[in-house]
């Protein structure tokens, strides 16, 4: 079952307009696999270059008819834009194309609600998808607010249904706020805790589908959620990575994977899974995976260093872990599995593994149990005391 406005392989058009920008998309590839991710069936993709967006469609009247046309020839029942659309830019999309016109942001907003797991996981993404929602014509929207049923709110005299819905998604947004709130706390405690008993803490941080939880699991043995999909795991696992006696003095620390970062998140939602992220700016150190078998890595590095800088967490000791060298090809292979990679200036240690073969496993772990002796406080041997 899931929460989504979409229908399940429904057929969809891809949108992606060029302004010029580096990161530009132009297989739209990214895009088409967010759609099959949310269970919807690219059949066509269009894309153009624009100096700046049209006002009225995004794309230009021209461009929206030939679109329009396609939809036709292929039955589709979507549109799909790479790029985040206006509310108005939006309505008047579907008057003209007379089909469901979507953007990139409800698409990843539809992903996250379903495929958060944990009550928190489940609250920011309420809480992203209605500050969204509040931004449009709320009406056409009441299928995906379900906590609209049952208020049963009367407006006054003069209130049209408009101000009615901005009330009451008002209401749903304060109420959700509160909830979380309510929740931050708790973990946050959890946290202290944690780390009273354990100095040292590992946060696994990554581009989605770079394989942060394949690693995890082979790391701590782990049975946490893993596929070949953007955003497999939304919500924190946190488990006890044991360091071996010989190189860890038989010590464990605490790892956690974290959502996966992507281009463009919505701001929402970068607001919304604060306190997710939270474990990693509270970390002693960050393992940043980066799929080395992707040749946008660079571009990837820096959308994780964009997402890192505003959650506070740009300061954080990191160690680069290029993943997927078993989906490298023979000449493409590095020379030595562990080096230095600039990252703004600064040598960065950098280990190559394969965390579906276990290739170059071992010293990425020897290099984890010497960064946590250096941490480890001296008197050890007392027990730690939790008040």
């Amino acid at each position: 079952m899931t929460d989504s406005s979409h229908n399940n392989d429904a057929p969809t058009i891809l949108v992606g307009v060029d302004f010029g920008l580096p990161h530009f998309d132009g297989e739209l590839e990214e895009l088409g696999l967010l759609a099959q991710t949310a269970g919807l069936r690219p059949v066509a993709r269009v894309t153009c270059k624009r100096k700046a967006p049209d006002a009225a469609l995004f794309v230009g009247s021209g461009k929206a008819d030939e679109i329009k046309a396609l939809a036709v020839l292929h039955g589709a029942t979507e549109i799909l834009f790479d790029q985040s659309l206006s509310p108005a830019q939006q309505r008047n999309l579907e008057r003209h194309m007379g089909i469901a016109v979507n953007d990139r942001t409800l698409l990843i907003l539809e992903i996250f609600a379903q495929r958060a797991r944990s009550h928190e996981g489940k609250l920011q993404v309420e809480l992203a998808k209605l500050q969204y929602l509040s931004t449009r014509l709320v009406r056409r929207w009441s299928h995906l607010e379900r906590q609209s049923g049952g208020i049963g709110m009367r407006g006054g005299p003069g209130e049209s249904q408009i101000e009615l819905d901005r009330r009451m998604i008002g209401e749903s947004i304060k109420r959700t706020r509160e909830r979380l709130e309510k929740v931050k706390r708790q973990r946050s405690t959890q946290r202290r805790q944690r780390q009273r008993r354990d100095a040292f803490t590992i946060s696994l941080v990554g581009y989605t589908n770079a394989g942060k939880s394949t690693l995890f699991n082979a790391l701590v043995k782990a049975r946490a959620y893993a596929a070949d999909q953007l955003f497999a795991t939304l919500d924190t696992t946190t488990r006890q990575l044991y360091l071996g006696d010989k190189q860890g003095g038989g010590r464990s620390v605490s790892l956690s994977d974290t959502v996966g970062f992507i281009r463009d998140l919505p701001h929402g939602l970068i607001d919304a899974f604060q306190a997710t992220l939270q474990e990693a700016a509270d970390a002693t150190l960050l393992m940043h995976v980066v799929d080395a078998s992707n040749p946008n890595f660079p571009e990837q590095m820096d959308e994780v260093h964009k997402v890192l800088a505003e959650i506070g967490a740009a300061d954080v000791p990191q160690v680069l872990v290029f993943n997927k060298l078993d989906a490298i090809s023979e000449d493409k292979r590095p020379m030595q599995l562990h080096d230095h990679y600039t990252v703004d200036g600064q040598a960065v240690p950098r280990f190559f593994v394969s965390a579906r073969t276990g290739e170059g496993l071992l010293a990425l772990r020897e290099y984890l149990a010497q960064e946590a002796m250096q941490h480890m406080p001296d008197d050890l041997t007392t027990p730690p005391v939790l008040d």
